[in-house]
Parts: C-alpha cells; sequence; structure tokens
C-alpha cells in the first residue's frame, strides 16, 4: 500500500470516530505534527503505531490498511 492511501484512510477513520488530530494525538502519546505527516503521507508508519490507531479507533488493523486499489 502507498503510504498516501493509509495517510487517507487513517484520516478518514479518524474524523469518522470524531477525532480531532490533537485528541487521537494524546490518546496515542504523539506528538500532532507525527499524526499530522502520517495524514499527510509523509512519514513511514510504524506497524505498531498503527495496531494503537485501529485500537484507539475502535477498529481492525485489517481494516485501518486495507488496500482500496482493487
Amino acid at each position: 500500500m502507498e503510504y498516501d492511501q493509509l495517510a487517507q484512510r487513517v484520516r478518514a477513520f479518524r474524523k469518522l470516530k470524531g477525532f480531532t488530530q490533537q485528541e487521537l494525538a494524546e490518546r496515542l502519546e504523539v506528538s500532532v505534527a507525527v499524526l499530522g505527516s502520517l495524514e499527510r503521507g509523509t512519514r513511514k508508519p510504524d506497524p505498531k503505531l498503527l495496531e494503537r490507531i485501529s485500537e484507539t479507533l475502535g477498529i481492525s488493523y485489517k481494516e485501518l490498511t486495507a488496500d482500496s486499489r482493487r
């Protein structure tokens, strides 16, 4: 999966679940800059961070990282 597709999914699920970047970053114990760069696709996603994001958003890891190019 390309980073930009993953970035869009992270941002979309965050908004769908009603979190601001600040709120989600605080729950994940990362800076807003880290989350922002992940959502822009400029940061290589760490699988452990993606797991924490999926858990915090209440979705599966597979759902978060699903390849939408099918």
